[in-house]
């Protein structure tokens, strides 16, 4: 979890009486930790807002939506390239769930730039990622790398900041 991630969510946890964070367990995504390890960070980064939970799901976040009982899907926007992107599946989406609405946020200035890809890449090559994660989110990072070694570039999307 980043920390514009988390912004979001404690953002959107303000707006409504009870949030439940998805973490995405499906295939066709290369994850760098398992979903229990994922909710587990996430837990810890928003033990201090009782008003959120946090559930693994493995279908359609529409599906997923729907047998919690939610109401609206709250997603973060940073850049244009999200709005279009969210736009379109918030579009498809109200076709298959339309009693289901959708609230985007736009980050916290001071998060524009940030992306799990990206966090994940300077902690491969080495980088200081503790601006961007909260502290136990580093610490698992390095741990993590440490036992992938070379193997951990399989493990993360690689934007280009090798060769910027």
């Amino acid at each position: 979890m980043t920390n514009g991630q988390l912004d979001i969510a404690l953002r959107a946890a303000r707006l409504f009486d009870h949030l439940i964070i998805g973490v995405y367990a499906g295939p066709g995504r290369k994850f760098l930790f398992t979903v229990e390890e994922r909710i587990h960070m996430v837990r810890q980064a928003i033990a201090h807002a009782p008003n959120i939970s946090v559930i693994s799901y493995d279908s359609l976040t529409v599906e997923c939506a729907r047998r919690t009982g939610a109401q609206a899907i709250v997603r973060g926007l940073r850049v244009i390239s999200d709005f279009e992107h969210e736009f379109q599946m918030a579009l498809m989406s109200r076709e298959l769930a339309p009693d289901i609405d959708f609230v985007c946020l736009m980050t916290s200035i001071e998060h524009t730039y940030l992306s799990s890809s990206i966090v994940k890449e300077i902690a491969l090559l080495g980088g200081d990622v503790s601006p961007f994660v909260p502290p136990h989110v580093v610490d698992a990072l390095r741990r993590r790398l440490e036992t992938l070694g070379k193997d951990g570039e399989d493990k993360v999307n690689v934007i280009s900041l090798k060769d910027g």
